[in-house]
């Protein structure tokens, strides 16, 4: 398999192609392949063809934490160039630091959604930091996500959290982390996520998003949808959940407060009239 800027592209057990990064050690979509997990777990689940389709603006912005092969972004640009001609307008805002994995995933189009007009889109991309077509505006946020977030001026609609493992990528897995999605997140926004643990849902509670189960994917049994507002999570963690928080072995969230547990049980989430 070919190897580039700090990725490979392997061969998973199942027999798909995947991108690997050597830095990090962990392969994109081992689950189900790259544009099947794009479309399942964050095209879909996300509702974005409903959120098009419904106008509530002339631009929905969506925002691609964690570029990585492109597959997530390209999924959603698919979804916008097929949308009919009075939906919304796509705004596709990623974030990545290393454009390594989609350099490489040019090389491999079809295995990663790159042939044609989209593969045009990702090298204009790469080598100009926007893109713009008849339904989708395209634009790079290059550097340390946590830094581009802090000087984003434009309010999600939609966010894709998708980057690395907590062991990998632990700054981007935290309470800080999610509060400052949170300030750039308009009133409405929802976010999804491949994570389940109960870590990453604790992080997300104390950056004060209402947090509930996601769809199954692949091996995952569950994954997690956020949102700004609880009327739009459509399964919330039950309010017994907190009650997990208070066995001494509990995964928290790096930058988790002594008092966490005592905290997520006091948030309006978990209030009894609302269950």
């Amino acid at each position: 398999m070919s190897e580039a800027r700090g990725h490979e592209v392997v061969r998973t057990r199942g027999g798909a192609l995947a991108m690997r990064s050597l830095e990090a050690g962990e392969v994109m979509h081992p689950g189900v392949g790259p544009l099947a997990e794009a479309e399942a777990l964050y095209v879909r689940q996300s509702r974005l063809a409903e959120r098009l389709g419904a106008r509530a603006s002339a631009e929905l912005v969506l925002f691609d934490i964690g570029l990585g092969a492109g597959s997530n972004a390209l999924c959603a640009r698919a979804t916008a160039e097929a949308a009919p001609a009075d939906a919304a307008r796509l705004h596709l805002v990623s974030f990545e630091r290393d454009l390594g994995a989609l350099n490489l995933a040019l090389g491999y189009g079809e295995t990663f959604g790159l042939l044609g007009e989209p593969a045009l889109a990702a090298r204009a991309l790469l080598g100009g930091g926007s893109h713009e077509s008849e339904h989708t505006r395209w634009e790079l946020r290059h550097g340390d996500v946590l830094q581009t977030l802090a000087r984003e001026w434009t309010r999600a609609d939609i966010v894709f959290w998708d980057p690395f493992s907590p062991r990998a990528n632990p700054s981007l897995w935290t309470i800080a982390a999610f509060r400052a999605m949170r300030r750039a997140a308009g009133p409405r926004c929802t976010l999804v996520t491949y994570s389940a643990s109960t870590a990453t849902r604790v992080a997300l509670l104390l950056a004060g998003w209402a947090v509930g189960v996601g769809d199954a994917i692949g091996e995952k049994a569950q994954t997690t949808f956020a949102a700004v507002d609880l009327a739009d999570v459509a399964r919330p963690l039950d309010r017994r959940w907190p009650e997990r928080l208070l066995r001494p072995d509990a995964p928290l969230p790096a930058d988790a407060p002594p008092d966490t547990a005592a905290l997520v049980a006091r948030l309006p989430q978990f209030a009894s009239d609302r269950q």
